[in-house]
């Protein structure tokens, strides 16, 4: 799960579909056959997903993107496709409907991306900016992973295995980010827990990595 202004929260829109708009057809990074979604290498913004601008980003420091994050994160907890986890990362969680959000109203967080339990992906911040995901972290001795990383959340909960929607999600996003920053080598893919050890669990036993890092080879 993230950790922890600016304008108001946009409405989100809906997928796009064929090539981006305003930009050339030599600006796309061209996906794997099959692949569902594009990633704009000007904007650091995905067609085909949908878009959910978070205020919760800055501008990141100078210097390679070159890791990339998995969590998980499921609102009210262990329960899914709620649209809470936009709300949260939106700064517009309702403190009323669940005395778990009481607790998180206030903090200010998000993830590049969160792909749902059926594979649908929302993209929250621009791959180019920093999203607020990692909180205390540091990375092979670097500190400060939201600095040059990328953050993925995972609709789901340490206990509970992810969906075969969910992997295929991951995997292409996964190439289409490797495309994009190939300083984001096999060996720079990671958990949270892998970067705050002891203070983080995510993505948690559940998550096949095997499959994961075996699928990327394919």
């Amino acid at each position: 799960m993230v950790n922890s202004v600016s304008p108001a929260p946009q409405i989100c829109t809906r997928p796009h579909t064929g090539s981006c708009h305003g930009h050339n057809q030599r600006d796309l990074l061209i996906p794997d056959q099959g692949a569902f979604m594009q990633l704009d290498s000007a904007s650091g913004w995905c067609d085909g997903v949908q878009h959910c601008p978070s205020p919760n980003f800055n501008a990141r420091p100078d210097g390679e993107i070159s890791l990339l994050v998995i969590h998980n994160i499921s609102l009210p907890p262990a329960q899914f496709k709620t649209g809470k986890v936009q709300a949260f990362f939106q700064n517009q969680l309702d403190t009323t409907e669940h005395p778990y959000f009481v607790g998180i109203a206030d903090l200010r967080v998000s993830a590049h991306f969160l792909i749902e339990r059926d594979g649908d992906v929302i993209q929250f911040v621009s791959c180019l900016d920093r999203a607020w995901h990692a909180g205390v972290s540091s990375f092979q001795g670097r500190e400060g992973c939201n600095d040059f990383s990328v953050g993925i959340e995972l609709e789901g909960t340490d206990e509970q295995p992810f969906t075969d929607a969910q992997y295929d999600a991951l995997i292409d996003l996964t190439r289409q980010l490797r495309q994009a920053f190939v300083a984001i080598t096999p060996e720079r893919i990671c958990g949270h827990s892998d970067i705050a050890p002891g203070r983080k669990t995510d993505p948690g036993p559940c998550f096949d990595w095997a499959r994961f890092r075996a699928a990327l080879l394919d």
